[in-house]
């Protein structure tokens, strides 16, 4: 599965109807293990995954899976082009082949997220991460995805539980949103701030 994502941020192909830059970034590395925003390097490949999805893929059929990695291809690509109906549609189509397998589920949440459907996307991720059983870069994903959504819908708790679980998996950009999250941090950055803005305007001090 990891390749079909890396073939997405690999393309080069004519962006469609996504037309800003941002846009293209998102899609380009959306399907990427634990890199779900924008060009993120380093981010695409967790250093310790606690077990790769290519090995639970030995588990398949191998020309049932060659179809359900054919449908994410192509929905990976309607993705990039702008089609994100058509994208849920083949993802779709994968589950309904292989609907233990994480990967389509993790693709199809990342659609769905791009649609403003966040509650179907939540839905996606808490399966992908229960049949990935925590572990392999699907889950990685998924974790990642999640605590994010979390993040912005202000449940840090939630959002912190999946980062560390992400971070167990190899994740240095959930450690990154981990170090975000700690109050201390967050304390000392505020200071910091202040203090770089009164620098900057000595008459603050004064009133």
């Amino acid at each position: 599965s990891s390749d079909l994502r890396s073939h997405s941020a690999d393309s080069s192909r004519n962006p469609g109807k996504m037309a800003t830059p941002n846009d293209q970034a998102v899609l380009q590395s959306i399907f990427n293990p634990c890199s779900p925003f924008g060009d993120l390097p380093g981010l695409d490949v967790p250093e310790d995954n606690g077990g790769g999805d290519e090995e639970s893929d030995q588990d398949y059929d191998p020309k049932l899976l060659k179809s359900v990695q054919d449908l994410e291809l192509k929905g990976v690509l309607a993705a990039e082009s702008g089609d994100l109906d058509a994208a849920v549609e083949r993802f779709s189509e994968a589950i309904q082949l292989l609907p233990e397998r994480p990967s389509a589920h993790n693709n199809r949440a990342q659609a769905l997220r791009l649609q403003g459907n966040i509650t179907g996307a939540l839905e996606e991720l808490d399966t992908a991460v229960a049949l990935s059983r925590g572990k392999g870069h699907a889950a990685c994903q998924a974790l990642v995805q999640r605590g994010l959504i979390y993040r912005l819908q202000g449940q840090d708790e939630a959002a912190r539980e999946d980062f560390q679980r992400a971070a167990g998996l190899g994740s240095q950009f959930a450690r990154h949103q981990l170090a975000l999250l700690n109050p201390y941090a967050a304390l000392c950055n505020r200071m910091l701030s202040e203090m770089f803005e009164k620098l900057r305007n000595p008459s603050v001090q004064k009133s």
